[in-house]
C-alpha cells in the first residue's frame, strides 16, 4: 500500500492537503491554499522537496515537543508535522514523508 495526499476544502473556502502514510496516519499537513490548483502545486512541491533532508526544519513546540516544517527551495513553508514525543520519532516521521510522498496517490478527503 502506498501513501496518499488528501485534498480538502475548509470552511473558509481555502484548500489544504494531508499526506498520509500507508498505515493511514497523517504525517504532513499543508499550509492553506486559495485554490485546489494551488494545493496541487503544493503537492508537487512536497514530492520535489521531501527527498532533500535540508528542506526539513526541525523545531520544538512551546511544550518542548519536537516537530518539523517542510520548506520549499525559496524557504516558504509547505507543510508541517504533528507534535512528536521524541526526536527519534520525529526523525522517523521525516523519513516517512520522504518515502511516501514520491508515489502517494492524490484523492479528495472523505
Amino acid at each position: 500500500m502506498v501513501g496518499k495526499f488528501e485534498i480538502k476544502a475548509g470552511r473558509t473556502g481555502k484548500f489544504r492537503f494531508n499526506l498520509k502514510a500507508s498505515n493511514g496516519r497523517t504525517i504532513l499537513t499543508s499550509e492553506a491554499y486559495d485554490s485546489r490548483a494551488a494545493a496541487s502545486k503544493g503537492i508537487t512541491s512536497v514530492r520535489k522537496n521531501a527527498v532533500n533532508d535540508a528542506r526539513f526544519e526541525r523545531k520544538k513546540g512551546k511544550d518542548g515537543a519536537p516537530f518539523f516544517v517542510l520548506k520549499a527551495s525559496n524557504g516558504e513553508p509547505i507543510g508541517k508535522s504533528e507534535m512528536y514525543s521524541s526526536n527519534s520519532s520525529m526523525e522517523a516521521g521525516i523519513v516517512s514523508v520522504g518515502k511516501n510522498a514520491a508515489d502517494a496517490v492524490v484523492a479528495d478527503a472523505e
